[in-house]
């Protein structure tokens, strides 16, 4: 039976800046329209984090009752290492993402927004189905491109909408930001994984592209924020403060490119979501504040 701190460790905490960034973006993108409502805020970022642990826990089961997580140089892994039943693994995942529905559904009652409910099933779809299911997309190289849509574009875009009715240009702006940088997590996540990927048949965007293109891909993902915020800063000066945050991209960066494999490249995932809730931060306080 799995521990408190085994079961903490399965919810793959480092992954959570992947939740709170985007809400945090769309919570500056809102201000600067004039209506953000903070029960909506915490709402959205509920929902956020209930997605993104139900995620992980259903990835855990998927990849464990297939064997992918048999060995691997990450994390532990709740049904990979026998820690936690599946079943329990399972019902772990489902509890998760049903508690997201249920948010969210309170969310789009209390706001009146109620097509919102289509993209809130999308999502659910999505993180079941990253890893789970006959014929999972994560598997075929489309895990990237997800967490871009539902890590970025739809957290931040969706936090802005359901409590202004309308998106502006720095939130679609924000929203490619913080999409690039938690695809760019996943990347250095699928990195580290290619062997033991390749070898379960995962055919992540990692193992089709080779070591050499996974690591260029990462440093592209890691530049379009600040190329969006140079964009940006025309317009809303005070954006240009999120520069800042590109410090902090030193040490992973010099991981990457330094041929770093294995264990190494398990503190750029950390580094990497470190630098992407730094830059919505930033980004949300020169937004609220223009």
């Amino acid at each position: 039976m799995a521990t408190v701190t085994e079961w903490i460790e399965g919810a793959r905490p480092r992954t959570l800046p992947n939740a709170i960034a985007p809400v945090l973006a769309g919570v500056g993108a809102t201000i600067q329209l004039g209506a953000f409502s903070w029960w909506a805020s915490l709402l959205a970022l509920l929902v956020a984090l209930s997605l993104i642990i139900g995620v992980n826990f259903a990835n855990d089961y998927s990849d464990g009752i297939r064997g992918t997580d048999a060995e691997r140089v990450g994390p532990l892994r709740l049904v990979g290492s026998g820690a936690a039943a599946p079943k329990v693994v399972l019902l772990a995942a489902l509890g998760c993402l049903g508690l997201a529905g249920v948010l969210g559904l309170v969310l789009v009652a209390a706001t009146g927004r109620w097509w919102l409910l289509a993209v809130g099933a999308v999502c659910v779809l999505g993180a079941w189905f990253y890893t789970g299911g006959k014929k999972p997309y994560g598997y075929a190289g489309f895990g990237e491109i997800a967490v871009f849509v539902f890590f970025g574009l739809t957290a931040v875009l969706g936090t802005v909408y359901v409590q202004a009715g309308v998106v502006s240009w720095p939130a679609l702006g924000a929203a490619v930001g913080v999409g690039c940088f938690s695809s760019g997590v996943l990347t250095a996540n699928n990195l580290r994984d290619i062997p033991t990927d390749r070898e379960a048949g995962k055919n992540t965007l990692a193992v089709r592209l080779g070591d050499a293109g996974t690591r260029r891909m990462y440093l592209a993902l890691v530049t379009v924020p600040y190329v969006i915020t140079i964009l940006l800063a025309p317009a809303h000066p005070l954006v240009l403060i999120a520069l800042v945050s590109a410090a902090m991209l030193v040490t992973p960066v010099r991981v990457i490119t330094g041929g770093g494999t294995g264990g190494r490249l398990i503190p750029v995932l950390r580094d990497t979501g470190m630098v992407m809730l730094a830059y919505s931060a930033l980004t949300a306080l020169a937004l609220a504040l223009s």
